[in-house]
């Protein structure tokens, strides 16, 4: 793969904690998130939202290497993690697949799909995460969990 991936979440005080490229294996997913959680814990970036983050970035690199890599260890898959202790936290995953148009994933809340045994894995990041899209055709999604106030719950939040 081809430089760092861009983003529109940068900063002066953006830092990437994490850059990590794996085969299309599904036996790897779980050392990518690992080493995500590790940061998320290091970081101090999203504090409170670890849950989130990790179901997120399992169904983000679940999908990258199912339908990305379609299982092949000889094509990649690439995770980058930045924190902005002000703004939150970056995750981007990337694979080598042909990419695909979100806009077509059918929703997993329609009638027909209710009950199907998959589908529902960019409907659910969407819903844990506080901003996603999808870049390069489709083979790259940018994950952004916002950093939460610090405050008590009778101090003002810090602007």
């Amino acid at each position: 793969m081809d430089g760092p991936p861009e983003c529109e979440f940068v900063s002066d005080d953006l830092v990437v904690r994490l850059d990590v490229t794996i085969p299309g294996e599904m036996s790897r997913i779980r050392v990518v998130v690992d080493a995500v959680m590790r940061v998320v814990a290091e970081s101090g970036c999203a504090p409170g939202a670890e849950q989130e983050i990790e179901l997120a970035v399992q169904e983000a690199m679940a999908n990258a290497v199912r339908h990305g890599c379609r299982g092949d260890p000889g094509k990649s898959v690439r995770c980058v993690v930045a924190c902005d202790e002000q703004r939150g936290m970056l995750i981007i995953v990337r694979d080598e697949g042909a990419g695909f148009d979100p806009q077509r994933v059918p929703s997993p809340l329609a009638g027909e799909n209710l009950f199907a045994h998959h589908g529902r894995g960019i409907y659910l990041i969407s819903q844990l995460m506080d901003e996603v899209r999808f870049a390069r055709n489709g083979t790259e999604i940018h994950m952004v969990k916002r950093a939460r106030s610090h405050t008590g719950p009778d101090e003002p939040a810090k602007s």
